[in-house]
């Protein structure tokens, strides 16, 4: 844990003795679970330390993450990016959103278990919950780690930003080939992408997508539709 505790004092972030053991206690039981139910493909420490841990709080950085209120992880898998920046941050609302319920189960387990209070785990999918009036055009921020073409994830997260919030897209190499696809759904989304960040680990690009109006009604369409025949 020595490398994550590092890793945040370069960002000026510390860590408390409770956050270091939730971090810890979270770790274990999702690698020990992971026997069982397929999880995770990272099965050592180190690696999951730095490609789940360090990767997801390489967002601490920005003003964007501070400042935001509520927040929705989509596509939060084992609890990705939303879990490690939830414990970071206990004062802010974190909503993790994923179509597998089972892995949702095991993370509001571990959150009870290890006292993370601020986390709302959602089992939906996105194109129905985003026409829900608590959830749509209500979110400060959403991040998302999930595997998606960037025109599809436009059309699954925008839509739950408010007016003036952001999306923070975690992707590969190819995010500049993706956002050449991106024009049109960014039109018809009312999104502008505003920068791209690389992390500190080189893993992966930062897309920050800035929302400029409500999103249209006839958006999301219906499920299975957006990743069939992206904008």
């Amino acid at each position: 844990m020595e490398k994550l505790i590092n890793f945040l004092e370069q960002l000026n972030i510390s860590l408390s003795e409770d956050k270091i053991n939730k971090f810890t206690g979270y770790m274990e039981d999702i690698l020990e679970l992971n026997e069982h139910i397929n999880l995770t493909a990272i099965t050592d420490k180190d690696e999951f330390i730095k490609k789940h841990y360090m990767d997801s709080v390489s967002l601490a950085k920005f003003v964007e993450i501070s400042t935001a209120r509520r927040i929705l992880d989509l596509g939060t898998g084992a609890g990705f990016p939303g879990v490690p920046l939830a414990i970071i941050y206990p004062e802010k609302e974190f909503v993790l959103v994923d179509s597998l319920n089972k892995r949702l189960k095991i993370i509001a387990t571990l959150c009870e278990k290890y006292h993370i209070k601020n986390v709302t785990v959602v089992h939906a999918r996105a194109e129905e919950l985003a026409r829900k009036e608590d959830f749509r055009d209500s979110f400060d921020l959403c991040v998302s780690r999930a595997v998606a073409s960037m025109p599809v994830l436009l059309e699954y997260c925008l839509p739950f930003v408010k007016t003036g919030g952001k999306l923070i897209s975690y992707k590969g190499p190819e995010v500049e080939e993706e956002l050449e696809k991106s024009a049109r759904a960014l039109k018809l989304l009312q999104g502008k992408v505003e920068k791209i960040e690389k992390t500190s680990l080189d893993e992966h690009n930062l897309v920050f997508v800035e929302k400029l109006g409500p999103t249209p009604k006839a958006y999301p369409r219906k499920p299975g539709t957006p990743s069939k025949e992206p904008l």
